[in-house]
């Protein structure tokens, strides 16, 4: 009986398939690409065949690691170790693609035993440097995701390239990238001098502990490691997979509210065979399992689909994640995963419609007779038949109100917190009216600058003053995350922090810490703070118009640049200027001087970010999945509403109404849940930013900007809903035909 009923109304089983399955792909798919890059991770590193490992201590990815390229030196001197390669990982932007993986070796190093040519030659073969152009490797991926072959130049950055050949190792990750020489992936990642990590491979492998506490005596700024270890410590990963599963719980959240009222609609407009059935002597136990049964099998059917569209994702998105060197092998545990949550959900979803028809007495359901639910129901006196129609299924309404809601406020919440990143990026300027960065990098927290750029800049007749700034990002066992600004303590831009205890730095070795790191930890001025094994002494506490920049704290330019290994370098320049009104000439000619870095107006600064536009496309994508889940659901809905009241529009129709007259009150019904969905979603987003602000420790990034435009653009994402979800049942209920309509049963 249970598959008759989902055949019954095969219109409402699809939709209902459609909007579980968009939620299992989401799962599979992004699922998918956090496995391959976090296994990539744990290749690139284990595939060196090192047995140490030695990088920067807390740092958040390798690819911000940087350690000072004559420790290589020093290490290999020690007696139990037969060899040291230097290595280089960091990210740069290619051809049509933002984030492109590349490695730097030496071209004689043990690491690069792994990679197998199959087309071209070797870097260290002397036919890499027979044409011109710097030489570059390619993965196998990568080469066909570029459509390029052996000789063809590659753009990496600002800079060219010629591939001279094209490898393999097995590891879909390093595939999708490009290997150079170490000496040119330090200009491409300025690093000069420096290094990402060094790979140790000892004469004799047991001696691993005793090289590692020689070696943390030695350099206790340092960070020396397994391989193992290093790949467990990537904090990258984890916050990609975090991100893939709040995009899935979204995408489940809103399917399985439309299945919940979709499985609800069914009992309800088979209240009379249900009461047959328990006359005819069903117990209560039999119908629940029966209505369960249905939920599950649905959800095991969207699941289905779910897997078919997880491949389609991938396939389409095959070029994208080739380049970012992440597998299209789908892990079996995916699956397991993908299908517990959607068996949770059909028992969830389920449920309570179980038991509402369990709980049907026989003589009550055999007297129903659809429509009207009956005793309580109260005329409204407003809003016409469309609002007196919502009414008369108050749960129903409930229900899809909750998933517009959630829909809405998710979109919000994303553009909110989308639009205050792009205000803090402009506020980073302080009072300047201009803001340098490097041009070629593909996020603003892998920019450097050579300090002899800003004293060029320094230099212009129209400049009054120049501020540079760096920044890294700590992973502290005592305070976590720790955002390490560094300023120089005699320029302007250290004053845009408001010193509310203590005073400001004076010079290295001190620390001015944010009001709100100082409450979490329990930091006072007079203490000491250990960043990265570095001792500072905290001489001030700040607060800043950016509440995140709190979340850590301000020491001197240099004492940053040792940190983070970038000496003499920047991550941006702020720019004072004698006269305001010279302030766009001024970006030009510093673009036009100095093609490595990239000059914008304050104002216009957070726009050209290339990180902030990628994550404007990612949360695009994340509110298209969202409309596409939540139209399915209010569709879903729409066509039950008309399918119940199929005899009460044969009678409206019998009467005399157009066909004109039923499509527009269809519609209005839909447009009225649309605006009802609007207000609840903007109530749904400030609950969500408001419990956002407070999550311990971590609450101060969590900013939302909360302007016209984005309620504005609410309400016309809950009208797009409500007039998406109500176009066809209302086409479908301008053509029943008035004797069919009144035979409806």
């Amino acid at each position: 009986m249970i598959h008759k009923n989902l055949l019954r109304r095969s219109g409402r089983t699809i939709l209902t398939v459609l909007g579980v399955s968009v939620g299992v792909a989401v799962i599979i798919a992004l699922g998918t690409m956090a496995d391959g890059l976090e296994a990539g991770y744990g290749a690139v590193i284990a595939g060196a065949k090192a047995d140490l490992i030695v990088s920067s201590p807390d740092a958040y990815d390798i690819t911000l690691s940087s350690v000072d390229q004559d420790i290589g030196e020093a290490i290999v001197v020690m007696p139990e170790v037969e060899e040291v390669a230097g290595m280089i990982q960091g990210m740069v932007s290619a051809e049509g693609v933002p984030y492109f993986f590349i490695f730097g070796y030496p071209d004689d190093s043990f690491a690069m035993e792994r990679f197998q040519i199959i087309d071209g030659v070797a870097l260290n073969d002397p036919a890499a440097d027979a044409q011109p152009g710097t030489p570059v490797i390619v993965g196998s991926q990568a080469i066909e995701v570029f459509d390029k072959s052996v000789g063809d130049m590659l753009r990496l950055g600002d800079s060219a390239y010629r591939i001279v050949g094209v490898y393999e190792t097995g590891d879909a990750f390093e595939e999708g990238g490009a290997v150079m020489r170490l000496e040119d992936a330090q200009v491409i990642a300025n690093l000069q001098r420096s290094v990402s990590a060094f790979y140790i491979k000892l004469k004799d492998p047991t001696l691993a502990d005793r090289v590692k506490e020689r070696f943390g005596r030695i350099y206790p700024d340092l960070q020396i490691s397994t391989s193992e270890d290093l790949a467990d410590q990537s904090s990258m990963s984890e916050s990609l997979r975090a991100m893939v599963w709040g995009i899935a719980v979204l995408t489940i959240l809103i399917g399985g509210v439309g299945m919940m009222n979709a499985q609800l609609m069914s009992v309800m407009e088979r209240t009379r065979e249900i009461g047959v059935l328990r006359a005819v002597g069903w117990k209560k136990w039999r119908v629940m399992v029966m209505i369960l049964g249905e939920s599950l099998i649905v959800c095991l059917l969207g699941g289905l689909v779910g897997v078919a569209l997880a491949f389609l994702m991938l396939y389409g998105l095959r070029d994208i994640l080739s380049a970012w060197g992440a597998s299209l092998n789908v892990e079996p545990q995916l699956y397991a995963q993908a299908f517990s949550v959607v068996i949770v959900l059909g028992l969830i979803g389920g449920l309570y419609p179980a038991y509402r028809a369990a709980r049907m007495q026989p003589i009550e359901a055999l007297r129903y007779e659809g429509g009207s639910t009956g005793k309580n129901n109260v005329h409204l006196p407003v809003g016409g038949m469309a609002v007196q129609n919502l009414n008369r299924r108050k749960f129903r309404t409930l229900l899809t109100l909750g998933m517009i809601g959630i829909t809405v406020g998710a979109v919000t919440v994303l553009d909110a917190l989308l639009s205050s990143m792009k205000d803090m990026m402009g506020d980073m300027a302080g009072g300047s009216e201009i803001i340098v960065r490097d041009a070629d990098t593909p996020d603003l927290g892998y920019s450097s600058i050579d300090e002899r750029i800003g004293d060029r800049i320094a230099a212009m007749p129209e400049v009054k003053n120049v501020s540079g700034m760096i920044m890294s990002v700590s992973m502290n066992e005592d305070t976590g995350m720790f955002i390490l600004l560094g300023y120089s303590p005699h320029e302007a831009s250290i004053y845009d922090f408001n010193i509310v205890e203590g005073e400001r730095i004076s010079g290295n070795r001190q620390m001015m810490v944010g009001r709100s790191m100082s409450e979490a930890a329990d930091i006072g001025v007079g203490d000491n703070i250990t960043i990265g094994d570095i001792r500072y002494r905290v001489v001030g506490i700040y607060e800043h118009s950016m509440a995140w920049l709190e979340m850590g704290g301000v020491a001197s330019l240099r004492d940053v640049q040792n940190f983070a290994g970038k000496p003499r370098q920047v991550m941006m320049y702020n720019v004072d200027l004698h006269d305001p009104k010279d302030a766009r000439a001024v970006v030009e000619k510093i673009n036009a001087s100095y093609p490595e870095v990239h000059a914008a107006l304050s104002g216009e600064f957070a726009d050209t970010l290339p990180d902030l536009q990628n994550s404007q496309a990612m949360s695009d994508a994340i509110a298209f999945l969202a409309l596409l889940v939540g139209g399915v659901g209010m569709m879903n809905t729409m066509l039950m509403s008309v399918l119940e009241r199929t005899r009460e529009i044969g009678v409206l129709r019998a009467l005399g109404w157009r066909r004109r007259a039923i499509l527009s009150l269809i519609i209005r019904e839909s447009l009225f849940l649309g605006v009802l969905g609007a207000l609840v979603g903007v109530g749904v987003a400030l609950l969500l930013g408001w419990l956002g602000g407070r999550i311990p420790t971590y609450g101060e990034f969590f900013v939302f900007n909360w302007t016209p435009e984005i309620f504005i653009k609410s309400v016309s994402v809950a009208l797009l809903l409500g007039m998406l979800g109500g176009l066809v049942p209302a086409i479908r209920a301008t053509r029943l035909q008035p004797v069919e309509a009144l035979r409806y049963e």
